[in-house]
């Protein structure tokens, strides 16, 4: 167990982000339906508690991107029934549930904030962290990164 913890931590928290940039492309493209960009199937939706369980996932993310150095600057101001709601119906979209995302587009959120590969992946990492404390299985948390990660072009700062 101690072995396999330590791998996970130490070698695949730093893997899985880059793997999940590199083969976003791919892997949103084969699973998502040509016509609306939904996924295929609601199987990350269902792993992930539906939309109850996305929303206490997001409750328990806000208060880790709060309390972590590397992120807390961005969220300062942030309003946090407003931003658990949009990412709540943001990830219930991408996990192939009912909800419809309806809120400002990725680049025109982020724009002037300066947003770094290092706090993405810190944002990232936090969001793991989270997805681990809620017992969302590894699996799932891999496919729901996977549809996030194209989303890195329109937030970090070029």
């Amino acid at each position: 167990v101690g072995t396999t913890f330590f791998l996970r931590t130490s070698v695949m928290r730093r893997v899985i982000p880059a793997l999940m940039l590199a083969c976003a492309g791919f892997i949103v493209c084969t699973t998502a339906d040509a016509q609306n960009n939904k996924p295929a199937d609601d199987s990350v939706y269902q792993a992930f508690g539906q939309k109850a369980g996305i929303q206490a996932l997001m409750e328990d993310f806000f208060t880790r991107l709060k309390a972590d150095a590397r992120t807390a600057p961005f969220f300062k101001d942030t309003h946090r029934a407003n931003l658990g709601e949009q990412l709540t119906e943001q990830l219930c979209q991408e996990g192939g549930g009912p909800c419809v995302y309806k809120g400002a587009p990725m680049d025109k959120v982020h724009r002037d904030l300066d947003i770094r590969k290092e706090h993405f992946n810190a944002l990232v990492e936090v969001l793991q962290q989270s997805m681990d404390a809620k017992g969302v299985p590894f699996r799932a948390q891999n496919a729901m990164l996977a549809r996030l990660a194209p989303m890195h072009r329109n937030i970090i700062t070029p």
